[in-house]
């Protein structure tokens, strides 16, 4: 056996253990999600109250450490480490009502993207192909931008669930992927 084939075989073998073990973790967490929401959305928010204190660190640590930065850069990068700081350790008091709100917000942004996005789809009638298709995207897309903004509650559950239900599916898609994978080479 040459070396190019064996280099190509590891290559293969290689991206067949990265897809299969993405599309495991896709259906693990997706299980996660649709067994145990809201225990599975305060560990989301966990890692971003994390997320935030390291980022909130590094943001300092440029501030105190930073020889190159004029003054105001500095206190700029130490005010701003020490606020993600404060937001990542606020965060982890209140991990429950903090995972709400990071629902309720996520659902409103959401609702009004698709509500800018069925504005922006209507505002391209006059060069869409199909005026059918389109009016109908906009008008469905204003109409759920506008029930999220009136129930983000109800569609921040509905979309845990439809990313539970997703990462189900394309982490059972992406393990077939994994099986069948360079099956040529």
């Amino acid at each position: 056996m040459s070396t190019e084939t064996s280099l190509a075989k590891s290559a293969v073998t290689a991206v067949r253990t990265a897809l299969g073990v993405g599309g495991l973790l896709a259906v693990v967490v997706g299980i996660l999600i649709l067994v145990w929401p809201a225990k599975t959305a305060m560990v989301v928010t966990a890692i971003i109250a994390v997320y935030a204190i390291v980022l909130g660190l590094v943001y300092a640590g440029l501030g105190l450490f930073s020889k190159t930065k004029g003054g105001w850069s500095r206190i700029g990068h130490l005010a701003l480490g020490v606020l993600f700081i404060i937001a990542g350790i606020v965060a982890f008091l209140n991990l429950g009502a903090t995972t709400a709100y990071l629902a309720v917000f996520v659902a409103i942004l959401v609702g009004i993207m698709w509500i800018i996005e069925g504005v922006v789809a209507l505002s391209t009638l006059g060069d869409a192909p199909s005026k059918v298709w389109t009016t109908v995207f906009a008008i469905l897309s204003i109409i759920a931008g506008i029930v999220l903004l009136f129930s983000p509650i109800w569609g921040a559950v509905v979309l845990w669930w439809l990313i539970g239900i997703s990462l189900i599916v394309l982490g059972i898609l992406q393990i077939a992927r994994a099986f069948t994978y360079g099956k040529g080479v």
